[in-house]
């Protein structure tokens, strides 16, 4: 298993719109299906239960790390959280990157997600092949959401 998981898709959308879709935390929870309290600040903790079917018991935390505008975005969580009952916080956490790069046909964007070497080793592999699987997902809901509104 790896450290990381790597996704990357061109999107036919131009950066200035993807990273609307990335940073404002209302387009993010459409298309990223949770329902967040309130804005993206560097250092700040944003949270808001998931909507996603099989999904609405839990409740989504991030702190943001990074924004570089139309460039960068970056927070850490604890990926695949979703026993309502174990407190994950004593857990280190993951680091999401978003790299945004202008392209021909719109937007190049990566999305990074890195260190699951140090979750412990029960939760480590299923935490990474859930979250592997989940960013396939989500790389294709933020495709649709920013294929319909330029």
């Amino acid at each position: 298993m790896s450290d990381q998981i790597q996704k990357q898709i061109d999107l036919k959308a131009p950066v200035s719109r993807v990273w609307r879709a990335l940073t404002d935390y209302r387009e993010f929870g459409t298309w990223f299906r949770v329902a967040l309290e309130g804005p993206f600040v560097p250092g700040g903790v944003v949270r808001g239960p998931i909507l996603h079917p099989g999904y609405e018991h839990v409740t989504m935390e991030i702190v943001v790390q990074t924004i570089e505008p139309e460039s960068l975005f970056s927070y850490t969580w604890h990926p695949y959280a979703i026993n309502s009952k174990v407190d994950y916080s004593h857990e280190p956490s993951t680091l999401v990157e978003f790299r945004l790069e202008a392209i021909a046909k719109g937007t190049l964007l990566r999305v990074t997600e890195s260190g699951f070497d140090k979750l412990p080793p029960e939760r480590r592999d299923e935490a990474f092949r859930m979250n592997d699987r989940g960013w396939t997902g989500q790389l294709k809901n933020i495709e649709s959401h920013v294929a319909k509104e330029q």
